[in-house]
């Protein structure tokens, strides 16, 4: 049983109590705001738009404000990643603005010690609603970005398998992992947020990137998914998943998701909500 911890609180809070505290996480997998509403525009439409999707609306952003929230965070996650950790950033473009997400990936190459180590293609079951715009893609894919630091590009963390060793010379030579993985849309349909990733997506990407004595961070943890997939990859180990979320609703219906999750897998639950304690 993995220890995981809910918060109700916003990311960058918990993260500088990270900081303070000296206390490192392994991984970070997250999916964050997308930044997909027109930029520049803030109409009543798309707030009422983005509003339907959560319970509580975060994509109030501009384009040059999403930038900066993008290279804020990755300079947080650099005080708070395990040397040779990984950041496995699941995101995508919007069909009214597509340049944020391209603009934020490269903020984080020019303003971070980070850097794009690999690009995993996801493709989901299905892509709704279909684009009718004239010149645009109905989009079933998105992107998983591997983001590790700079000088650790040589040596970040990957659990590539060796298949065999050259005796002359003890060179290592590992599998072939294609960075292309289908997987479900999400978990199911949730009223409280409409735009979940997938625990089959993530647990792929644990598989890859984690053990069962790592720490995982998910500073957007929505209704749960992430810490979902630590649980489903860990069997009697010490993985610890800490969520961040602002919406009080969806962090109980996390737990509660959890709670149901534990008890329809294991024949006793304690499931260690509190804070975490460093």
């Amino acid at each position: 049983m993995a220890k995981i911890y809910f918060r109700n609180e916003n990311c960058f809070d918990v993260m500088k109590k990270m900081a303070e505290a000296k206390y490192t996480v392994d991984l970070v997998l997250t999916s964050p705001p997308y930044a997909t509403s027109r930029s520049n525009v803030r109409t009543q439409k798309a707030i009422d738009t983005y509003n339907s999707r959560y319970d509580i609306c975060l994509d109030n952003m501009n384009e040059d404000e999403y930038v900066e929230w993008t290279v804020k965070l990755f300079n947080d996650f650099d005080k708070i990643l395990e040397k040779d950790g990984v950041v496995l950033y699941n995101i995508s473009y919007g069909s009214e603005n597509p340049n944020a997400m391209w603009r934020s990936i490269s903020a984080i190459i020019e303003n971070t010690p980070f850097m794009i180590a690999d690009c995993i293609i996801w493709k989901k079951k299905s892509a709704l609603p279909n684009n009718v715009a004239h010149n645009k893609l109905t989009r079933i894919t998105e992107f998983v970005y591997v983001i590790c630091r700079k000088d650790e590009f040589k040596t970040f963390r990957c659990n590539k398998k060796v298949k065999n060793v050259r005796e002359d010379t003890g060179q290592k030579y590992y599998e072939n992992v294609f960075n292309f993985v289908e997987a479900p849309n999400n978990d199911g349909a949730c009223k409280l947020n409409k735009a979940t990733y997938s625990s089959d997506l993530c647990l792929w990407l644990l598989d890859l990137y984690a053990d069962n004595e790592s720490t995982v961070f998910d500073p957007f943890m929505g209704t749960g998914t992430t810490g979902i997939a630590c649980e489903r990859f860990c069997n009697d180990s010490t993985m610890t998943c800490i969520g961040c979320e602002l919406s009080e609703k969806q962090v109980e219906f996390s737990k509660e998701r959890l709670k149901k999750y534990r008890a329809e897998h294991q024949d006793s639950i304690e499931i260690p909500f509190d804070d975490h304690e460093d």
